[in-house]
């Protein structure tokens, strides 16, 4: 359902036709790719969690600064001297129940500087730290959290 209306909007705003005519028709064309894709298997079952939609915002506004704070401690350790680094790797739990929010919150350890995800198992991630204290913050869980948080959004 959701791929439809995703494939309608898109059609709509690239289109740039309102006749009804041509709506008639985009509507007609959205359908029958929606379900040759469902017939071929193609189609991700989970499909897309509208759910979560009113509350990544606020997780996106909070991952920026987390961002922004792991920028200057990067910037801080290049630009010492002693380049201060202890490059670490650790299985950090991923606890969320859909593959998205696994997804999310892997996607979020690599975006943040100094950490990078190496690999998702079932309930893990590895990742790579460029110091013992950025492996200790996501021992903390709080992306964690909040990213499990976001999923369960109902």
């Amino acid at each position: 359902m959701s791929l439809g209306v995703a494939l309608y909007t898109l059609w709509l705003l690239l289109s740039g036709h309102f006749e009804p005519l041509l709506l008639i028709l985009g509507v007609l064309s959205c359908l029958v790719v929606v379900a040759v894709a469902h017939r071929m298997e193609v189609i991700d079952h989970e499909s897309h969690p509208i759910h979560i939609t009113p509350k990544l915002p606020l997780y996106w506004f909070w991952l920026l600064r987390q961002i922004v704070k792991a920028n200057l401690a990067v910037t801080k350790i290049i630009l010492s001297p002693r380049l201060p680094i202890s490059p670490t790797v650790v299985r950090v739990r991923a606890g969320q129940t859909s593959d998205l929010a696994k997804v999310i919150y892997a996607n979020s350890i690599t975006l943040t500087p100094g950490t990078v995800s190496i690999n998702l198992d079932d309930d893990h991630i590895e990742v790579h730290a460029l110091t013992n204290r950025m492996a200790a913050d996501l021992q903390t869980s709080e992306m964690e959290r909040r990213v499990s948080r976001l999923e369960k959004s109902r």
